[in-house]
C-alpha cells in the first residue's frame, strides 16, 4: 500500500486505479471513471433531490432490492462510481463497494459540474458493464427538472428511450413513478430561498 497521498497531490496524479484507493484519507467521498479520481462536492439541492429520488424507487421494490443512495459499485481497476442512487440487491448492502452485476437501476442526478460525465463517460461505463437500466436526472435546466432513461440499443451502446419533465411512470424494470414536476417545485423553493437571501 502506498503511503497516504495529501490533498493537494490528489489532482496530480493521473490514471487511478483501484489498488490505489486505498491511499486516500480515510472518509473522502471519491469516485472512480476511467481512471480519474472524481471527488464531488453536492449541493443541499442535489443531495435533497437524491433522496426524494431513493424514496420513489424504494416505494416498491422487487423483493430482495432496496434503493440506496450514495453506494459505490465495483466495475473494474479503473473504475468505482457512486451513483447517486442505486438500486441493488440486498445480498450485497453489507458490502462496499458492491458488484455491479447486482444493481438493477442506477440513477444519477446532473450537477453544473457532472454533466458530461453523468451524460456521456457514465454511459459508456454503465452500458459495458452491463448495467441495463441507467437513469439521470437533470435539475440544472431553466426548465423542469426533466429525467432520461437510457437503455442498450442492438450495439451494447445506451440509446435514450424516454425522456421527460412530466409525472414519469414506467412498469420497467418495475412499477416506479417519479413526480418530476414535485421535484421541479421544490428545487425552485430552494433557488427563490438563495435569491431571498
Amino acid at each position: 500500500m502506498t503511503a497516504a497521498l495529501h490533498l493537494p497531490d490528489l489532482h496530480d496524479k493521473q490514471d487511478w486505479t483501484t489498488d490505489d484507493l486505498a491511499s486516500l484519507p480515510e472518509g473522502l467521498r471519491y469516485e472512480l471513471i476511467d481512471g480519474r479520481l472524481i471527488l464531488p462536492s453536492p449541493t443541499g439541492i442535489h443531495q435533497k433531490l437524491g433522496f426524494k429520488l431513493t424514496q420513489a424507487l424504494e416505494a416498491s421494490c422487487p423483493p430482495g432490492y432496496d434503493a440506496v443512495p450514495d453506494y459505490s459499485l465495483a466495475i473494474d481497476r479503473s473504475n468505482e462510481p457512486r451513483p447517486d442512487v442505486v438500486v441493488v440487491h440486498r445480498s450485497v448492502m453489507a458490502l462496499t463497494p458492491a458488484p455491479i452485476d447486482r444493481a438493477l437501476l442506477v440513477l444519477e442526478i446532473i450537477s453544473p459540474t457532472s454533466h458530461f460525465r453523468d451524460m456521456q463517460a457514465k454511459t459508456t461505463v454503465y452500458a459495458a458493464a452491463g448495467v441495463v437500466h441507467y437513469w439521470v436526472v437533470d435539475p440544472t435546466g431553466h426548465g423542469g427538472v426533466t429525467l432520461t432513461v437510457f437503455h442498450p440499443g442492438r450495439t451494447g451502446a445506451y440509446e435514450t428511450v424516454a425522456s421527460t419533465d412530466k409525472v414519469f411512470n414506467t412498469e420497467v424494470p418495475y412499477p416506479i413513478t417519479i413526480d418530476l414536476p414535485a421535484l421541479t417545485a421544490l428545487r425552485d423553493e430552494y433557488l427563490a430561498a438563495l435569491d431571498e437571501a
